[in-house]
């Protein structure tokens, strides 16, 4: 399989803090891979490497076949390629749900007014959100918010989505929506690494699963085997806490 992701002995420190040591590992083209762990455990840093949100201390970033921490690489194109989905939304308040995700692909890619809203309305029906095209983000729900969030990041046309943690700030009845959408973008064959605490989710929808704890890759494998039948105690400890 083509892999669109390969991360090559990675670390990050902040500080004297090592957050991740010597991570190896891929994400092929139109893979779903789910990172699980403790909070603590280097998941949202790594994502965020991936992102160049947070510059890694040391390793390789292979992004279609290219190095993304050479001194060279465009990193303003390489955020283009990645949709990034955050805890908290990030929406611009200031802005109704069409221009949310308007906005971007005018200023980054370019592209003119008609194109833009075109292609946001396409995925704000594919999330369920093209009847709130008026609404600011204060009149949303979190659900609602997280859904807009998912349509922008979808509208840059991305090689990969990242999501961190994207239903971990919703109320629990609001969780069921966002993630009725995020099963949909994976039996549509989209790319997609996703940092989650929804076990059953994962278990769903993963090709992939990637247990972490302290920093480093402790075991990975398909759900079948990662959350039935883990080999590493660390992971048998983590699941007996978090499978109730």
């Amino acid at each position: 399989m083509e892999k669109v992701i390969d991360i090559r002995h990675l670390n990050k420190s902040f500080g004297n803090h090592e957050v991740l040591r010597d991570v190896n590992f891929s994400v092929a083209k139109g893979e779903v891979v789910c990172l699980i762990g403790s909070s603590g455990s280097g998941k949202s840093t790594l994502l965020r490497c991936i992102n160049l949100l947070e510059t890694p201390t040391g390793g390789e970033i292979i992004y279609n076949g290219e190095n993304i921490l050479d001194k060279n690489h465009d990193i303003r194109k390489h955020r283009t390629h990645l949709g990034m989905v955050f805890q908290s939304f990030n929406l611009f308040n200031n802005h109704n749900v069409l221009k949310n995700c308007v906005v971007g692909q005018q200023k980054v890619l370019k592209r003119s007014k008609q194109e833009a809203e075109s292609n946001a309305l396409k995925y704000l029906e594919i999330v369920g959100m093209d009847k709130y095209v008026s609404a600011k983000p204060s009149q949303l729900s979190g659900g609602q918010k997280q859904r807009v969030a998912i349509a922008r990041a979808l509208a840059m046309d991305p090689d990969v989505m990242l999501f961190d943690e994207p239903t971990s700030a919703l109320d629990p009845e609001m969780v069921g929506e966002v993630l009725k959408v995020m099963r949909r973008l994976a039996e549509e064959g989209n790319t997609m690494l996703i940092v989650t605490h929804e076990m059953e989710f994962a278990k769903e929808v993963a090709d992939r699963i990637v247990f972490m704890d302290k920093g480093v890759i402790v075991e990975e494998g398909p759900p079948s085997q990662v959350l039935v039948n883990p080999q590493h105690d660390r992971t048998k400890e983590f699941l007996k806490r978090t499978l109730k």
